[in-house]
């Protein structure tokens, strides 16, 4: 296995530009962050499945902020050396809102972001941030594209009753969701979240029943003890071609 390697700018696989965005009619500030990928290059979603190494981020520095919320576009489902993976190839612009503590005076938007990138090889990359938020700052045409670029909610992709069927396995739980929807354009592939980072959940089987879409994942929390699974914070993302649903919570089956 390859060592970590911990890139920037100037080695050619990945540069970050911090698009400084504008103040939000309810006072929070929308800013991008961009990400330019070297040809054959990709990176990874929130979720990145088995083959991929997830994003996280790290505001060390930054004043005037208080909270980060992440609007994801929609990405793309990769095959990697027969592991699936979810992310995004080329380039991305990724939306943050940010809350601000005093929403008329300028905000320092400073940090880190360890992501993972892949060609051959996947290696995890960290790279610096440290921008000025104007006050006054101008609506970006690419992060509008990114924003517009969302997946459907529930109500919009037609989805009806959403259930979570739970049975204990060793050294976890196995989740069986079905989700009453119509079919999607495309091969469907389906991520399913706990909604906690520390709870690995694996690749689902998944399989349709008419309209209805049944996905199956094993949850094993990474200490490998005992966990309580909240049914409304399990999150289901469906994607097919380019689009995707957003799925929050499921009931009891």
């Amino acid at each position: 296995m390859a060592a970590p390697v911990w890139a920037g700018p100037a080695d050619g696989v990945v540069e970050l530009e911090v698009l400084p965005g504008w103040r939000t009619d309810n006072g929070t500030h929308m800013a991008g962050l961009q990400l330019q990928l070297a040809d054959g290059w990709k990176t990874y979603w929130r979720a990145p499945g088995d083959g991929g190494i997830p994003p996280r981020f790290g505001w060390q520095g930054s004043q005037n902020l208080t909270g980060a919320a992440f609007h994801w576009p929609v990405p793309e489902v990769f095959d990697q050396n027969g592991m699936r993976s979810i992310g995004y190839s080329q380039s991305v612009v990724i939306p943050v809102e940010l809350s601000v503590t005093d929403d008329t005076a300028p905000a320092l938007m400073r940090g880190q972001v360890q992501i993972g990138v892949c060609d051959e090889i996947c290696v995890p990359v960290l790279l610096e941030f440290d921008t000025a938020l104007p006050a006054d700052g101008a609506r970006d045409p690419a992060i509008i594209a990114a924003l517009l670029d969302r997946p459907q909610t529930s109500v919009e992709a037609g989805v009806g009753d959403v259930t979570c069927a739970i049975d204990p396995v060793e050294n976890g739980l196995r989740v069986t969701a079905r989700v009453d929807m119509p079919p999607m354009a495309g091969d469907e592939a389906v991520v399913i979240e706990a909604g906690d980072q520390q709870v690995w959940v694996s690749q689902p089987q998944t399989w349709r029943d008419g309209d209805a879409l049944f996905a199956r994942s094993d949850m094993i929390h990474v200490n490998g003890g005992g966990f309580a699974l909240n049914r409304s914070e399990v999150r289901i993302t469906v994607i097919a071609g380019n689009q995707s649903v957003d799925i929050l919570g499921c009931g009891a089956n």
